[in-house]
């Protein structure tokens, strides 16, 4: 199986209007000295949706670039057209990346039926020189890709995996048991990520994994080697910092907490509002909690 283990779908530091390269380059020092098997680049957390071609173009290689040789990375190449997202794929491609993560175009919801989503995963799996995982994710494109489309999909020699981002653990189970068994089936969150494992998935993609990387990798492993108790007793840890940098306080809470954690964060993009700090108590208390030194 080509790919495996806990990938954290990093985010982009701005300062001011601009991309910090110095903060950038900060983290994925210490992200290449965790156990994480790599990154993800232009990811959701990333705010991939508010970057323009050539900040895509030039994130991609500058993260390659800037980790370890011994990670892998996943870049997001997903765009709103074929011709976009096969370009990017490309170019993702030529600066190093180790396979696409394409999500599903949106904006014209009405139009994105099984068969433009399946056409539109099947020409880019043809057109692109790494492999392709697909991107399910509802709650931001408002779209769901059926398990029926993935097992379809997962048919095609160039398309190697999934990340499932929308907890519905039923279709995350008929994927498994439907698909290849080369396929790889990833939990596209923290909150779910020790039953899809459980089920037979065989790694994660995780917004938690930017700040508790050795702990997701922990019940990674721990899965692995049989032992549920210590697997879940860890998802639980997980279940309130994960739920802080996604459904409550989104890329802002993330990036709050990678300053708490001694990480750069930084601001969101404009307009995405900045963190409240009326909330930062709460915060740092849900990272002690779950395991964080803080000084």
């Amino acid at each position: 199986m080509l790919f495996t283990g806990i990938y954290a779908p990093i985010a982009t530091p701005f300062q001011g209007e601009q991309i910090d390269k110095e903060a950038l380059r900060f983290n994925l020092e210490r992200y290449s000295a965790s156990p994480l098997a790599g990154l993800v680049v232009l990811g959701s957390n990333g705010e991939f949706a508010y970057l323009d071609s050539d900040e895509k173009m030039m994130l991609v290689e500058f993260v390659r670039e800037h980790t370890d040789s011994s990670k892998r990375i996943i870049a997001g190449t997903g765009c709103e057209t074929t011709r976009a997202t096969i370009k990017l794929t490309q170019h993702a491609a030529k600066v190093g990346a180790d396979a696409a993560l394409v999500i599903t175009p949106s904006f014209y919801k009405g139009s994105m039926t099984e068969a433009a989503l399946e056409q539109f995963y099947l020409d880019v799996a043809e057109a692109s020189p790494i492999p392709i995982m697909l991107y399910n994710m509802p709650r931001n494109t408002g779209l769901n890709m059926s398990s029926g489309l993935v097992c379809r999909l997962a048919q095609h020699e160039n398309i190697v995996g999934v990340k499932d981002s929308s907890g519905n653990i039923v279709q995350i189970a008929e994927i498994i048991k439907g698909s290849p068994d080369d396929f790889a089936v990833f939990a596209g969150s923290g909150s779910f990520l020790y039953p899809t494992l459980a089920l037979g998935g065989v790694g994660g993609t995780l917004a938690v994994a930017n700040i508790f990387p050795e702990t997701c990798v922990r019940l990674y492993e721990a899965v692995q080697a049989g032992d549920h108790d210590l697997a879940k007793s860890l998802q639980h840890k997980l279940l309130a910092p994960n739920a802080a940098v996604t459904s409550r306080w989104g890329i802002a809470g993330l990036k709050a907490a990678l300053d708490l954690l001694g990480y750069r964060g930084g601001l969101p993009r404009r307009p995405m509002l900045p963190f409240d700090e009326a909330n930062l108590p709460e915060l740092r208390q849900i990272l002690i909690d779950a395991g964080a030194n803080l000084a």
